[in-house]
């Protein structure tokens, strides 16, 4: 669906660095707020890019569906990141919330004109492009070139890394939303984690098998290739 300018606050003015864009006078921009649903779509593919986001709470999940009825899923955003930012055009991918989700969004062609005065707002949005440019390129690597359990394990160290805190990894994710993300099948996904289990490198908190704590993570970042060199 189209986002609506009808949102939980009055569209307070706040500064770009609110929204994780630094500048140098940082400007007041109308930032606006939305909580989405678990499961509601934020925007469509095909839809018009006019609003970039960031997750304030919550989860996103940027995915496609193929011609044959399966769903790529891109990326997932986590609270601090910024996406939607397209290269002209509009949306390539449909964003979801993964549970109940806080953004705050701003007109994008009121960034472009920022931008088009202010160098450290142009840098900030070409590295925020970058970025993603670059995980798209770590992402298809990971799909092209590892196996199952090297897969599951890049993306178990690349969660620790954005979602662990007091030593727990709390992943709002589903299995089927790793393995949509990872091309592999749940039961694939399910016998890695378990076989990450057996082996000492993390253990689970609680009874849902998505609080996580790693153990060892150097031996899980070379748990696929060490297995595979063996």
């Amino acid at each position: 669906m189209y986002v609506r300018l009808t949102t939980n606050s009055a569209s307070p003015p706040a500064s770009l660095g609110d929204f994780g864009i630094t500048s140098g006078p940082s400007p007041t921009v109308s930032v606006s707020e939305f909580t989405y649903r678990m499961g509601s779509e934020i925007y469509g593919e095909g839809e018009p890019a006019d609003y970039v986001y960031q997750v304030k709470s919550g989860a996103v999940q940027s995915y496609k569906l193929l011609s044959d009825g399966r769903r790529q899923i891109g990326a997932f955003h986590l609270p601090g990141d910024i996406f939607g930012l397209e290269h002209g055009g509009p949306h390539r991918f449909t964003a979801e919330a993964i549970v109940d989700t806080t953004v705050r969004f701003v007109n994008r062609k009121t960034l472009e004109i920022m931008a088009d005065s202010d160098v450290v707002v142009a840098r900030a949005l070409l590295n925020i492009m970058s970025s993603n440019l670059s995980h798209v390129e770590d992402h298809l690597l990971l799909l092209g070139r590892q196996n199952s359990l090297e897969r599951v394990a890049a993306f178990l160290v690349e969660m620790d890394d954005r979602l662990t805190a007091n030593g727990v990894m709390e992943l709002p994710m589903t299995r089927r939303d790793i393995a949509d993300y990872l091309g592999l099948t749940v039961e694939t996904v399910s016998r890695a984690i378990s076989k990450f289990y057996k082996e000492g490198l993390l253990e689970f908190v609680g009874n849902t098998q998505r609080e996580i704590v790693v153990r060892n993570r150097q031996q899980l970042a070379m748990f696929g290739p060490k297995k595979a060199a063996g």
